[in-house]
């Protein structure tokens, strides 16, 4: 049978979207980092409802109004919006955190997701930077802080989603390496800060 290319692209595409990623991160931090605390499935709830659901509901009712043109959101000029509404749902989530008194790396997981979609949509005003890419590598940043060294090779995904994105023609090599960098970068930094206070 031969290799389909373009289909390939698209599922891995969805298959490592930042509605599959972000969550399953969250889950393994929690499930495995934090098994010992009676609220953990609280917790769960909070960062599901602000990576999944908010998420999910969203993108679907402007693509229902028009708002948006497909799912993956592929015109930077449609992005505006729901980064917006984004930046919203993850303050919320993380005032949520805080009045559960949530360990203190689960609850700046939410605000810096709230600060990071607020510098994705800075770019996004001037430039289309990846955020399949961004939410890989920063999720992937979480589970090493999480779990440290050997989690690192959930890194060898970023190039087989670089290519699929590069493949769809969604983004440019440099969008993709950039979302990647800057994801793994940012995140890392903002939460050893964060935890380090």
């Amino acid at each position: 049978m031969q290799f389909d290319r373009h289909r390939s692209a698209n599922v891995i595409s969805w298959v490592i979207s930042p509605v599959v990623v972000a969550p399953l991160a969250y889950l393994c931090i929690v499930m495995f980092g934090y098994r010992d605390d009676a609220a953990r499935l609280a917790y769960i709830s909070v960062l599901f409802s602000a990576s999944i659901l908010a998420p999910m509901l969203l993108i679907y009712g402007l693509k229902k109004i028009g708002k948006v043109s497909d799912y993956n959101i592929s015109f930077r000029e449609q992005r505006f919006l729901p980064l917006l509404v984004l930046v919203a749902v993850n303050f919320l989530g993380y005032e949520f955190m805080q009045q559960m008194h949530a360990p203190r790396f689960l609850g700046g997981i939410l605000l810096f997701n709230a600060v990071n979609t607020v510098l994705i949509l800075l770019v996004t005003l001037q430039w289309k930077i990846s955020i399949h890419l961004f939410t890989f590598a920063s999720s992937a940043a979480l589970v090493f802080l999480q779990f440290g060294a050997q989690s690192l090779w959930l890194l060898s995904g970023v190039p087989l989603l670089m290519w699929a994105r590069i493949e769809l023609k969604a983004h440019n090599f440099m969008q993709t390496l950039v979302g990647s960098i800057l994801g793994f970068a940012v995140m890392y930094l903002e939460l050893k800060w964060w935890t380090g206070l």
